[in-house]
């Protein structure tokens, strides 16, 4: 993708400086997209505008991105069915020809055409890969051969860049359309489609979460006293702490922010100064090496 925006840029003559200018996208993230030395696609609506800016055609780039996007599993069963419906096809085709030369030669009547292909077997050689997926044809296709093998959810959430584990930063997803972010990652065990990831940053979570885990976060899953959670205040902050549900002097009810980290002290925040408060479900964390 970024060779064939670097190659329409230049067909355009314009610089990076000028492609920024039009698309409101910043010329060191363009390089990074340009060079492919970014591990995901761009969001949507950054792709929308390279569309716009570059005149692609409408949702060209979008159809490739959703493609990379999905799960490296997928994307090869999605080659490999296309692959088997082309030599399908192609098999279906040679049949075809070599019948209708039989029925020539013996009747004299005119059969298929040379390079005809029979559109029963043939239907899937110009499969969309990515319109499969979404549409789940993908998923009845590998249902068909499957076996006794169980099939596991694929589902992927955005990575909201980092919450901070310290004390409340600016949360950072640059008014991203809900669900849209630059990375991805798949967990299969989670099936709340308003769900979404963090990078921690920040050492207030140790011992249980390092900087750099990536942290789940399902806004359907019940929030209980003593959970850890992405709590987004009325602000637009937010932070990642255990939440406990407790009253003040005045009797009014006020949420303690515990960090796990014994050298920062509890936080009590109003109730109607928090926004939102989303449950942690699953941790991504590096192996440590000895």
């Amino acid at each position: 993708m970024g060779i064939q925006i670097r190659r329409q840029r230049r067909r355009l003559g314009l610089t990076l400086d000028d492609l920024s200018r039009r698309s409101e996208i910043s010329k060191p993230y363009l390089s990074l997209i340009e060079t492919g030395r970014i591990n995901n696609p761009p969001s949507d609506e950054k792709l929308r505008r390279l569309e716009l800016a570059l005149g692609f055609k409408t949702g060209e780039l979008l159809a490739q991105a959703h493609f990379l996007r999905t799960p490296k599993d997928v994307r090869a069963m999605l080659v490999m069915l296309a692959n088997s419906s082309e030599k399908s096809g192609e098999k279906s085709e040679k049949d075809s020809k070599e019948s209708s030369e039989k029925k020539s030669s013996g009747n004299g009547s005119h059969g298929r055409s040379p390079g005809a292909k029979n559109p029963e077997t043939s239907r899937l050689d110009a499969i969309n890969l990515d319109q499969a997926y979404l549409t789940g044809m993908l998923q009845q296709l590998v249902d068909q051969r499957a076996g006794n093998v169980e099939m596991m959810g694929t589902n992927v959430l955005p990575v909201v860049n980092r919450v901070s584990a310290g004390y409340p930063k600016d949360f950072t997803d640059l008014s991203y359309p809900k669900g849209a972010a630059d990375s991805y990652i798949s967990c299969p065990e989670v099936s709340d489609p308003d769900a979404f990831a963090a990078r921690v940053h920040g050492d207030s979570m140790t011992p249980k979460y390092r900087e750099g885990d990536i942290v789940i976060f399902s806004p359907k899953a019940t929030l209980r006293s003593g959970d850890d959670a992405f709590i987004r205040f009325e602000d637009g902050q937010t932070t990642f702490k255990r939440v406990f549900f407790e009253s003040d002097d005045a009797n009014q009810p006020v949420i303690r922010l515990q960090p796990r980290n014994e050298k920062y002290r509890a936080q009590l925040i109003p109730n109607h100064k928090i926004s939102g408060l989303y449950r942690a479900v699953y941790r991504y964390q590096a192996v440590e090496e000895n």
